[in-house]
């Protein structure tokens, strides 16, 4: 019997391989697309009354950089984020039940009003925490950590799906839509591409992404309620078997 085949896009680091692996003891046969090459800036988060992380590679680059917290009150969005900043010994102050940035602030809308707070995260995060908090009367400063490129190789999925030989994709971040849909567009593929997506899963990770595939008009299959790699994988190779 043919092994389902799925897609993953994810950045082009262990990532990709910690993926594959999953998928492969999962029973399908991985599709690994490395979507995303990791640019540090060299920056550092500036010091301010909260720090608020969006990502365990963000805080990876802000203690290469440097970065130890004195007195701030950390805030991390998502359990991996907080296990990561906890990981290097620090505490997490403040994690949010709803993992999103909107949860973020609903968190902290009662407590940040004339508060400095600094957003240490990629130079691609969307308006919505740093509008919500001004909103909430903190002054904002973003810190740009790193930033997201497209890799030379990239594009292997959008082969297999034009061939018709993919079962479902996994998007893991918005800017992975982005790469995919750029690509697809550069090879003149985006007509065939978007014909053989109707007979594909389409899973995405978390509501962001969500958004993104269906701004671009890509319906979605599947999105977990809880973020993470693993529990999207499962939810689909589940639907894929249905």
């Amino acid at each position: 019997m043919t092994k389902p085949k799925v897609a993953v896009l994810r950045p082009d680091d262990d990532r990709i391989e910690e993926a594959a692996k999953y998928l492969r003891s999962a029973g399908v046969s991985p599709v690994p697309d490395p979507m995303l090459t990791i640019c540090p800036t060299g920056q550092s988060p500036q010091p301010a009354e909260y720090c608020i992380f969006t990502s365990p590679t963000g805080v990876e680059h802000a203690v290469e950089q440097g970065w130890n917290p004195d007195g701030e009150t950390v805030c991390a969005i998502g359990r991996q984020t907080a296990a990561a900043v906890r990981n290097y010994g620090y505490s997490v102050d403040v994690l949010p039940s709803t993992f999103t940035s909107a949860g973020l602030v609903e968190e902290l809308s009662n407590e940040v009003g004339g508060q400095f707070v600094e957003i240490a995260r990629s130079a691609h995060g969307s308006g919505e925490l740093v509008q919500g908090l001004e909103n909430a009367g903190a002054t904002v400063h973003e810190t740009y950590l790193y930033r997201l490129e497209r890799p030379i190789t990239a594009g292997r999925s959008i082969s297999s799906a034009v061939a018709g030989e993919l079962d479902a994709i996994l998007f893991t971040s918005p800017k992975t839509v982005e790469h995919f849909l750029e690509i697809a567009d550069d090879r003149d593929l985006d007509f065939e591409l978007r014909r053989q997506l109707s007979g594909i899963i389409i899973g995405a990770i978390g509501a962001p992404t969500e958004r993104a595939l269906i701004d671009k008009s890509i319906r979605v299959n599947v999105k977990p309620t809880s973020v993470g790699f693993e529990r999207l994988a499962d939810h689909v190779i589940r639907k894929v078997n249905e």
